[in-house]
């Protein structure tokens, strides 16, 4: 049996799933609506769905973890903490983004359909990507305006899904059809597709922009040699 542990930390939920890849299905998970506060909760997440599903970190032979785009602070949580329980445990760990799992997701409620992702980025940005009728990715994860997103929408008729689909649809006319209008996934979405996934590289945060916080150049003081 091989099992995988996901995490999630890139909106507003502390989610861990524990997933056994062979049977493919859910052994145990836990949830919890957060908001903020990610680092304080997310290893008794974890510990919850451990003991849900009957096992402890010996039994774990990978992990996964939400590399965003999505909440700065959520995903450099999500992803440091995956990575140091991968070294620790000498196990491999894997990335998936929220947009091919919001994007998963709606495929199984829409098979063979085309499906675009709309995430609020901050600033007026639009966090996207589109997925043709075999979830290949053929456009982003970008940075999107919102003309960029409805010419899409209008020329490839897809699924909408995130928390601009409504706001596309809009913009576009005409009517669509809408898988979750969330910015972030099931977390039953990431342990399945990274079950998929051979492992590769660590897994980083995906940033689709610059952290709104920036160091103060007037505070900085002087080296003293």
């Amino acid at each position: 049996m091989r099992v995988l542990l996901a995490v999630d930390c890139s909106a507003n939920l502390c989610a861990a799933c524990v997933y056994d890849a062979s049977a493919q299905r859910e052994l145990g998970r836990a949830v919890l609506d957060l908001g903020k506060g990610h680092a304080e909760h997310l290893m008794a997440v974890i510990a919850e769905a451990l003991e849900k599903a009957g096992i402890d970190y010996s039994g774990l032979g990978a992990l996964a973890v939400s590399v965003g785009p999505g909440s700065f602070t959520g995903v450099r949580v999500g992803v440091s903490t995956v990575r140091g329980l991968a070294l620790a445990l000498k196990i491999p760990a894997v990335g998936v983004t929220t947009l091919e799992a919001l994007a998963e997701e709606t495929r199984g409620k829409f098979p063979g359909r085309a499906v675009l992702v709309a995430l609020d980025g901050g600033r007026e940005e639009i966090h996207a990507a589109l997925y043709d009728e075999a979830m290949t990715l053929r456009y982003g994860p970008a940075v999107a305006t919102l003309a960029q997103m409805t010419e899409m929408a209008v020329a490839d008729t897809p699924v909408l899904s995130g928390t601009l689909a409504g706001k596309i649809a809009a913009a576009a006319g005409g009517s669509f059809e809408f898988g979750p209008l969330a910015a972030t996934a099931d977390i039953a979405v990431y342990a399945r597709l990274a079950a998929g996934k051979e492992p590769g590289e660590k897994p980083h945060p995906l940033y689709l922009r610059a952290a709104d916080a920036k160091p103060q150049a007037g505070f900085v003081l002087p080296r003293v040699s």
